[in-house]
């Protein structure tokens, strides 16, 4: 592994981050759902106020992926967490514990913050990426269901007056 290098990323490193990305949308078929941009992402990951924190997995000269994360909480526990955004490794560079470095970078991060649990989803049919998460101890919680808000139903709920 002397070829790995893990590192935060800066804000000079916004069109890898970008084009990262925009490789993850491709593999999970989600490319009409990306609306972000590099001014976006300049203000949401390096602004005033960082929304998340982003690692660059580097194999030799070349970026091999990424990991973006954010903070959690949980109440019932009363301690922090991490949330996984997205672990994302280029295709041809799979297969070289590259996504478990990311990984590992990530827990590591959890556990020297104080934080009580690692969580993130998965698309239900992505398998080799849940077969991976399960071979590590990750257990799926099934019994929640994620929702969202986003567009018109936020922008509605949100200018609602009672």
């Amino acid at each position: 592994m002397a070829k790995l290098r893990i590192l935060p990323a800066t804000e000079l490193d916004l069109p890898l981050i970008f084009e990262l990305i925009q490789a993850l949308a491709e593999y999970e078929r989600l490319s009409h759902e990306v609306t972000a941009n590099p001014h976006k992402l300049r203000e949401s990951l390096f602004g005033r106020k960082p929304a998340a924190e982003v690692l660059l997995a580097y194999w030799g000269n070349e970026c091999a992926g990424f990991a973006v994360f954010f903070g959690t909480y949980s109440t019932f526990l009363g301690q922090p967490g991490l949330y996984l955004e997205d672990l994302y490794v280029k295709p041809h560079l799979r297969r070289q514990g590259i996504g478990l470095a990311l990984l590992r970078k990530v827990a590591t991060l959890a556990t020297e913050r104080g934080c009580a649990r690692l969580e993130w989803g998965v698309l239900n049919w992505n398998e080799p990426a849940i077969r991976f998460y399960k071979k590590l101890g990750a257990v799926a919680m099934d019994e929640w269901t994620k929702y969202r808000l986003s567009e018109d139903a936020l922008y509605d709920l949100g200018a609602a007056r009672e």
